[in-house]
Parts: structure tokens; C-alpha cells; sequence
């Protein structure tokens, strides 16, 4: 062979060498990463715990872009006396991990004075079939002659007094009049199943407390989402729970889900790290391709003591070292560590105005009101 023919075989056997591992190093990036194996070569266990939940009835909100931090007019809002009508005491004040009673600061209420004190098996019976009045909770509560407290009732107790309320606001808006009649509605069956004597809030002065309250509520409403994006290689379903659980994430209900949850038991979880859910049910998930995670946190939610937000940015710097991911906002622009500042900021104010209208974020009525 002369020197050329050489020469020629050397160079295709190097550009062969080079397209070969090139081909390699391809597939190798575009290979999602999948978790490791524990040590000591033994399965992890699956997590059970799962994100808690409020009323299955609630309609689920999805995490939207960064917004509600824009500070309006704080009107008032005037609530309603219903103790001088029955004689009663208020309900109690309550702890954070209990739904909580009717409250007349976001709910229309009627008193339900019956002739005579009825069983609770008499009350659960005339009860309505549903626990909605249009798209607003509707519930009713009985004041416990043993106990002294109102409460939802159950078998066994007998009650002296009833209240039947409807939520002025959520996140579908504000109570109307045809669903303010439903609740007239259902609230006099009931009274006229118990022998009982309503006494109705006029329905004027009900719907324009909605209105205000509502108007409050999507001037203070805050839900923030961040994507995480891989730089790199993508990432495996099992890649991502196992980086999320070092982090204290467990599984959520729905597949594609991780939560972090609360420190007191019942309350809603501090952040959800979400991703596609056809990943997570692939027949095959380590071989499912993931670019992108979604890091959220509903405001309102969350108690203002569990430093949400802090936490949120803590949890996204650590993702995104572990992972070699990049911080987005959710139309996929990097986000530079001094852009969360005053985010922080304005979450601080939104906070205090939250806690001056009674509404603190975590609490049972700001859960009841942003849901």
C-alpha cells in the first residue's frame, strides 16, 4: 500500500472512531437519569404518606404564573351577629389542623331555633343530599346541649339550636342571588324537617358582602410556579422522587405529584414539585424522558410561620445543583437569584394585610377562602 492509501485508512478509521463515540455520547445525554441504588443494595420502600386534603368537593386549582400580589383598596366587610338572635356563645376559636365552624367574617348564616331539642340521628336525617348551594359550600351546624359547641351532627347528641350557612366567596367568585336562593332553599327543608323557625339574612345586603369579600379575596390571591429545567440530560421519574425525597417530598395523590408536607398534621402541604403524569405512568418509567419540573406554592394556603417562601427558594437552589438544572419563570426564562427579593417583599406585605382582615394565610377560613 503506498503512504496515501495509509494515510487513508487512518483518517476514516479515526473518523469512524469519532462517529461512534460521538453516537455514544449522545445517547448517553439524552439517556434520562435514573435514580440510584439505595445503599446496601436494598429496595427502597415506597412512601405512603400522601398530601392531605380538605373536602373533596373543592375543585382543584392549577399553580398559574406569579400574580395576586398587586395591593388594592381594602374595603369592609361587616359581619353578621347571629349570637343576640339564638342566645348562644360563638363558636371557639380554632386551631389550624381543624376545618373549621360557620363563621360570619365568610359565610351567610341562618339561625334555626327548633321547638324543642332534636336527636342527632333526626338532624343527620333531614340533612341535605349535597353540601353545596351552586358552586359555594353549604353546610349546616348543631349547637350540642352536652358539649356546648357547635358542630357538625352525629349520632348520639342532641341538639337546642342549629345554623345553616353558605360561603360568601371562593375562588369561583362571589355568592350570587340564584345561589343564595338555593341556599334559602335547602336551609328552610331542613328547618321544616326539624320544626324549626329560620330567621334568613337579607339577601341584598348578603350578596353585596360577597361581592366585597370577593373583590378582597382576587386583590390579595397569590399562587407562585417555577419551572425547573434540565440543563443537560433529561431526568427519570425515580431520578427526580429520589433528589425530592432527601428533601422531605412524598408521594402526592395524583402520579407525576410530590408534596412537602406541613409540620402540624391536617394542614395543607408547604410545596408541590409536579411533572408529567404520563411519565409517572409509563410502563416502563426510568426509561420516561423528563425536561422540566414545576415547583409551586398556593400563598394563602400555607401558614406564614412555615416560611414558604424561603423554603420554596431553598428547595429550587438544591434541585437545581443536585440535578443540573436551571430555575425558570413558567414562560421558561431564567430567573436570577435578586429576582426573588422582591417577590419576598411584596409576599411580606401581602401577609400583613392578610392578617389585618382576619384571613391569616394557613388558617382555616383563608383555606376555606382561597379554594
Amino acid at each position: 500500500m503506498s503512504t496515501l492509501q495509509i494515510s487513508l485508512a487512518v483518517i476514516g478509521a479515526l473518523l469512524l472512531a469519532l462517529i461512534v463515540a460521538y453516537n455514544a455520547w449522545t445517547t448517553h445525554r439524552n439517556t434520562p437519569r435514573k435514580a440510584l441504588p439505595p445503599e446496601g443494595d436494598r429496595k427502597a420502600e415506597p412512601a405512603q404518606r400522601h398530601e392531605p386534603a380538605l373536602d373533596d368537593d373543592i375543585p382543584a386549582v392549577p399553580a398559574s404564573a406569579v400574580h395576586g400580589l398587586d395591593h388594592g383598596p381594602d374595603p369592609a366587610i361587616h359581619g353578621v351577629d347571629i349570637d343576640d338572635a339564638l342566645d348562644l356563645p360563638a363558636p371557639p376559636p380554632l386551631a389550624h389542623d381543624r376545618w373549621p365552624v360557620l363563621d360570619p367574617l365568610i359565610d351567610a348564616i341562618a339561625p334555626l331555633v327548633p321547638e324543642q331539642s332534636v336527636p342527632g340521628e333526626a338532624a343527620l336525617a333531614a340533612l341535605p343530599p349535597t353540601r353545596r348551594a351552586g358552586s359555594k359550600p353549604f353546610a349546616i351546624e348543631g349547637f350540642n346541649e352536652a358539649t356546648q359547641q357547635w358542630e357538625t351532627p352525629a349520632p348520639g347528641q342532641r341538639y337546642r339550636a342549629f345554623q345553616a350557612g353558605v360561603q360568601l366567596a371562593n375562588r369561583l367568585g362571589a355568592l350570587n342571588e340564584i345561589e343564595f336562593s338555593e341556599f334559602v332553599v335547602k336551609a328552610q327543608a331542613f328547618a321544616d324537617a326539624i320544626n324549626a323557625a329560620p330567621e334568613f339574612p337579607e339577601m341584598l345586603q348578603e350578596v353585596a358582602r360577597a361581592r366585597e369579600l370577593d373583590q378582597f379575596a382576587s386583590e390579595h390571591d397569590a399562587q407562585l410556579a417555577f419551572l425547573l429545567r434540565a440543563r443537560h440530560a433529561a431526568w427519570s421519574p425515580g431520578y427526580v422522587q429520589q433528589n425530592a425525597a432527601r428533601l422531605g417530598f412524598v408521594p402526592g395523590a395524583i402520579p407525576g405529584r410530590l408534596v412537602l408536607p406541613s409540620d402540624g398534621p391536617g394542614r395543607m402541604p408547604v410545596l408541590v414539585l409536579a411533572f408529567d403524569t404520563q411519565a409517572a405512568l409509563s410502563d416502563d418509567p426510568e426509561q420516561s424522558a423528563i425536561r422540566e419540573l414545576s415547583l409551586s406554592l398556593d400563598v394563602a394556603q400555607v401558614d406564614r410561620a412555615e416560611q414558604p417562601f424561603a423554603r420554596l427558594r431553598d428547595v429550587a437552589a438544591v434541585l437545581c445543583k443536585a440535578m443540573d438544572g436551571l430555575l425558570c419563570d413558567q414562560n421558561g426564562q431564567p430567573l436570577p437569584a435578586m429576582a426573588m427579593d422582591p417577590i419576598a417583599a411584596d409576599l411580606e406585605q401581602l401577609y400583613d394585610q392578610l392578617d389585618g382582615r382576619d384571613l391569616s394565610a394557613g388558617s382555616p377560613q383563608a383555606r376555606r377562602l382561597f379554594s
